[in-house]
This record gives C-alpha cells, structure tokens and sequence, in this order.
C-alpha cells in the first residue's frame, strides 16, 4: 500500500512476576508499528547454571502468529522483567532473521538485550570504525551497532557502557534495553521517536509497583498501566531494584542520564499525522485531539467545494479508512461551522483481514490489491459530490486506485483533501520514505498537476503553518517539531553520502 511505512514499536516491563505475558500484550498493541517481525527476551536467574539467562523467542511474523504456543510464557519466557519488539525494517534487510529484535549479546559483565526504534544518521560511519577495530556483525541493522559500542567501551558496569555507546550515536533512537538487574529505557537527544514511561499495580505478593516503557500510551491500556510521564529527549532512565526503593509516586526518582542536544529537540511530526493510535497520548498530546485539529486546519487550507446553484445536496466528506477517520471529523465540523455546508458519511469499507503480505491468486496488479483491501459503498456514493480525505499522500498511487473506484460507484464529482502537506522528502530518522523521485508531490510538479494525475476535480493539502498550528493548539509548544518530510529542513545531519545513495538525488 502507498503509505509511509511504520517504524517499530518497543515495549519493556520490570519487577512483575508475568512480565513477559504483559509484554506479548503491550506488542499486540503496537503492532500497527510494525509487522514484519516480533520478538521478546526475559531475564531469569538459571539454578543448574548459577546465573542469569536471557531466554529468547522471535521470529518472522505478527505477534499472534510468532507466539501461538501459550506454554512459552510459561516454560521459556519466565522471569519479572522483559523487553519486546516488533519490526518494519527501515534499514537492514527484511528476509534476514539475523535482523529480527531483540538483539541479545553476553560479555564480561554479563547480558545486554536491545530493541530500538528509529535510524542512526551516522550509521554508516560507525560501521566503518568498528570494522576497522575487527568487529564482526551478524546482521545488516544499525541497531546491532549499538550494542558493539557498548561491549567495546571501556567504562566500567552496563548502564556507564550503554550511556557511552548512544553518546556515539546520532539520529533518532528510542531504545529499551535489559541487562541482568536493570530495565533501561533510552530517547536520543532529539526526541524524534516517542517513549512513555507508566506504572503497573504492585504484583501480589510484591512490595513495589511494576513499571513499563512503550513506544505508545496505547499499550499501557491493554495491560491496566498508568501513564506516568514520557522519557525525555537525551533521558537515560535507569530502572532497577534500588530504583524501586526511592521511586516516588510520579516514578521521576529512577536513576538517570541526560544527553542534552545542541540542536535542540525535534519530535517527528508525522507521529500525529499517521504512525501512532488515536487512543494514544504521544510527546504529551492526544493524538486523537491533534488529529482533529488538523482536519480543521484543513477545512481553511482546503475547504469543502461551495455548491453551485441547482446542485442541490450538500457535499459527502468520507475518510480513507481508518487513518484519516479523525483528521475527516474535524474537518466537517469546521466546514459546517464556516458556512461550507457539507455531510460526514462512510464511502469506503476496508477489509481489516488483508495481511501486508497478502498476493492475489493470479494477479497481483496495483488494482487488485487496492480494491481487495478497500471496496465503495455505491449506496452512499452515487451522484454526489464527494470529498475524499486522506492522512496524507506519499506515492499517489493508491489514492489513484481509490479515486478511480469512487467515480466508478457513481460519483459526481471527486475532491481529495490531504490532512498534512505535501511530502517532497525523505525521511533519515526512522521512516521509511521512498525516494525523492517517487514521491507525488515531487514527481508530478504542481498541485493542479498532481490533481490531473489522481484524476480529481480539486486537491488541496493542509499547509506547514496549518498543520503546526494545529499542533500548538492541541500542545503548548509548536518549536519542539520535525517536519523535514513536508519542509526539507533536516534538524540533524545526515551521511551526505548516505542521502545520495539511498535517494538517487
């Protein structure tokens, strides 16, 4: 599909006798970051060994389908503290299983286990040093790249080597690691990926509470956690037993290690636009609030098309499923608010049991798979001026797809409206952009252009100033924001080289 595709989603529990059970949880709650790969790591104390263990279970596949064996979290994944990962990949091969996360390594200090969210900037540079020193690699992700950093470095303890290694680093990173006593959760100086941090009841039996990190505030809910706060931007929040005993009810006591950035934080916008859950609060908003928002932004950019005398019915606005559905309410709202009356209805149904992977039995044209995920409802459609919203579009070609099959149900006339600004670059933090030259905004020119492209009678796009706008008023702050993908202003460097090859600029 023609979307910008989902990074990963991290998620870590300690001091709880079910750890792993809630973490399967919290990943079957991330899994829209994410499906290509899941994976979740324990830390247990072996009797017949006399030290701890770091049992591993991953694989290719979705959380349902990579731990479809109960008995695992009772016989492998046992021990009070976890971490779990589920996987796109936007660096590293995606067939490789070497690539899947958690990455677990044992060194003279015993384990390390690492799942990370988002892309080093300087990747390729790091790369090139730890060869240099001899450092053989297993996998293709710069995520293992971390973890050499830390067995190579020469501080002394886990937690001192770990904060050497991400002061090496640049880019964005959002990190849970486990070693043997301590859950470590990690954002890079930036902020570009969201963390939370929250708070499970006391386990019975258990004096302290159990505490969790998360890519979302979504998978606290499945689990009956508490959002406490988020990881800041350059925190490194140390979590272990003698944490526990000082925590206060706020949870803001836990050892820790501040990375400030000289370029100031930069928290990627399109959280807000698609990655993340409506129900999830993500760097202090709603996302469900900000979305909305957006849509009414969008209803002054973009308005609905005035009806033209004899026309009759007001305008139907229906949301590309199920992304946009919010950013659509807000829009009709405003519309009707502004004297542009217009009507908020279903045009399109999505077949919600369509896997990523999914081929179509002797075809496997863009068509085919666009009208097996999404079908019109002719009923609603037919002779009607209709406003399609989308969250965004990337390539255009899928939106091409949807526009075709709405005219075909009888449409009078078709407008698209995009609920954020044109994307016309790529994204080197964590999302998978294609390059600049597939890009629609880039590829067809103009927004008139485009419009003839997709086969609209009118497009219009939420502006950058709209869609920060939107986000200052559902935030208190605008100026903490990446918005590279839509401006082209890139707030961290990036490998010259690195921008060249991948993109063909």
């Amino acid at each position: 599909m023609d979307k910008a595709r989902d990074h990963c989603g991290v998620f870590g529990v300690f001091n709880h006798p079910d750890a792993a059970r809630l973490t399967y949880f919290g990943l079957h709650a991330l899994q829209h970051r994410g499906q290509e790969s899941a994976g979740i790591v324990t830390s247990v104390y072996d009797e017949t060994k006399g030290r701890k263990v770091m049992p591993i279970v991953k694989d290719f596949g979705l959380v349902l389908d990579v731990f479809d064996d109960e008995d695992v979290f009772e016989d492998t994944l046992v021990g009070d503290s976890a971490i779990g990962h589920t996987r796109y990949s936007t660096s590293g091969s995606a067939t490789n299983p070497a690539n899947v996360q958690p990455f677990v390594v044992h060194d003279r200090e015993g384990h390390f286990a690492l799942a990370h969210n988002g892309n080093l900037s300087n990747a390729r540079a790091i790369r090139e040093r730890l060869v240099e020193r001899g450092t053989l690699f297993s996998s293709s992700s710069d995520t293992e790249l971390i973890l050499h950093l830390a067995a190579q470095s020469q501080e002394n303890g886990p937690v001192a080597r770990m904060v050497d290694a991400l002061r090496q680093c640049e880019g964005a990173f959002s990190l849970v690691i486990l070693t043997d006593d301590a859950l470590i959760a990690a954002r890079d100086p930036s902020g570009f990926r969201p963390l939370a941090l929250g708070r499970l009841p006391a386990a019975e039996g258990r004096q302290h509470p159990g505490w969790v990190v998360a890519s979302e505030t979504c998978a606290f809910d499945i689990i009956g956690a508490e959002y406490v706060r988020d990881v800041e931007p350059g925190e490194i929040l140390v979590i272990d037993r003698e944490s526990l005993e000082r925590a206060t009810p706020e949870g803001t006591e836990f050892n820790g290690v501040c990375m400030p950035s000289p370029l100031g934080v930069s928290q990627c916008v399109f959280e807000y636009v698609y990655f993340s859950r409506p129900d999830s609060k993500v760097f202090g908003a709603t996302v469900d609030k900000v979305r909305r928002k957006m849509g009414k932004r969008l209803a002054w950019d973009a308005p609905v098309p005035a009806i033209k005398k004899g026309q009759g019915k007001r305008p139907i606005v229906m949301a590309v499923p199920d992304s946009s559905n919010t950013a659509a309410i807000g829009y009709v709202s405003e519309s009707n608010k502004r004297g542009r009356r217009c009507k908020l209805d279903i045009g399109l149904i999505r077949n919600h049991y369509v896997g990523r992977t999914f081929i179509a039995p002797g075809q496997s044209t863009r068509e085919q798979r666009v009208r097996t995920k999404f079908n019109p409802v002719a009923g609603v459609l037919k002779d009607r001026i209709v406003v399609m919203v989308d969250d965004s579009i990337v390539r255009g070609t899928t939106a091409q797809q949807l526009v075709k099959m709405v005219r075909e149900a009888g449409a009078a006339e078709v407008h698209f409206r995009s609920a954020s600004p044109p994307v016309m670059w790529p994204c080197f933090y964590g999302m998978d952009f294609p390059s600049r030259a597939e890009l629609a905004a880039n590829k067809h020119g103009s927004v008139d252009a485009i419009a003839e492209w997709l086969g609209v009678d009118s497009l219009g796009y939420l502006s950058v100033e709209g869609m920060m706008e939107a986000v200052e008023e559902a935030h208190d702050s605008a100026d903490r924001y990446c918005h590279a993908c839509f401006s082209g202003e890139y707030p961290v460097p990036v490998e010259t080289g690195v921008v060249k090859e991948e993109n063909d600029w």
